[in-house]
């Protein structure tokens, strides 16, 4: 009788390897082996990132934003990210005709609310970072500005950045509220090329934020505006509706707010927390 109960069990088991052509039977059968496409990068628990995207920025976030992306792709390789800088209000006419961007990340909410409001941008953005203005002056400060006032001083050369642009909208509403009249001698597309007025000596001062003061090198010296006098300029990013890779514009964006890259703007970039 054992024999014989032994003999039939055997005959089941191949019965059902026979049956089902060496595939495993019953709860004892393991899960199909992950695809490549969909295989985890290494402790993430996500699908390994790979292709392009393209990033829309705000001038003022050139230097952070260059280096935040070497270390993205350094943490993901196989993938680039390509960063076009320029006034937000340009980028956002240029995505609302059409150009080919992934992600936006606005000097101010303003434009960003465009977008969504075209329905460019249909995830809720997140701010990752505030900045503040500051007055640019030429080394060594040989015009003695000191104050916000100082400004309006009769054969001064102003700068400001372009009405339409955020530092511009930043600056007009600072001099308003401090109640300073400034004749700029001229208004420029984005920050950076308001602060090159400055920088190739073109101008004596001009308002712009502290990151690109900071960035300058020393090429120019910073007048710092009191708390109280000053405006705060808020960033936010968000990934484009359109973009062709969702997954890596996604990433970015989960990159660029996440406590780590928060802390390189702030402690090497000199933006404020959000």
């Amino acid at each position: 009788m054992r024999t014989s109960g032994t003999s039939s069990i055997g005959a089941a088991a191949v019965a059902c390897v026979l049956a089902l052509g060496l595939s495993a039977c019953g709860s004892s059968a393991k899960p199909a082996a992950t695809s490549p496409s969909t295989t985890s990068a290494a402790g993430s628990g996500s699908a390994r990132l790979s292709g392009s995207i393209t990033v829309f920025a705000a001038a003022s976030l050139t230097s952070s934003f260059k280096d935040l992306a070497k270390q993205f792709e350094a943490a993901h390789p196989g993938t680039t990210v390509k960063l076009d800088f320029d006034s937000s209000s340009v980028l956002v006419t240029q995505i609302e005709n059409g150009a080919p961007a992934d992600v936006f990340a606005s000097a101010d909410r303003k434009n960003m609310q465009k977008l969504q409001s075209k329905g460019d941008v249909t995830a809720t953005p997140t701010v990752f970072a505030k900045n503040l203005l500051e007055i640019a002056v030429a080394a060594k400060n040989p015009k003695h500005v000191t104050t916000v006032a100082d400004l309006a001083k009769a054969g001064l050369i102003v700068v400001l950045c372009a009405a339409e642009a955020p530092c511009g909208k930043y600056a007009d509403q600072l001099l308003k509220q401090d109640k300073v009249t400034v004749s700029p001698k001229s208004r420029e597309i984005d920050v950076k090329a308001t602060l090159s007025k400055v920088e190739l000596g073109d101008a004596d001062a001009a308002l712009v934020y502290v990151t690109d003061v900071k960035a300058a090198n020393g090429k120019v010296d910073g007048i710092q505006i009191p708390t109280d006098q000053n405006v705060v300029a808020t960033l936010p990013i968000a990934a484009l509706k359109d973009t062709k890779n969702a997954a890596l514009a996604q990433a970015w964006v989960d990159f660029v707010t996440s406590s780590a890259s928060e802390q390189t703007l702030q402690q090497q970039y000199g933006f404020l927390a959000p």
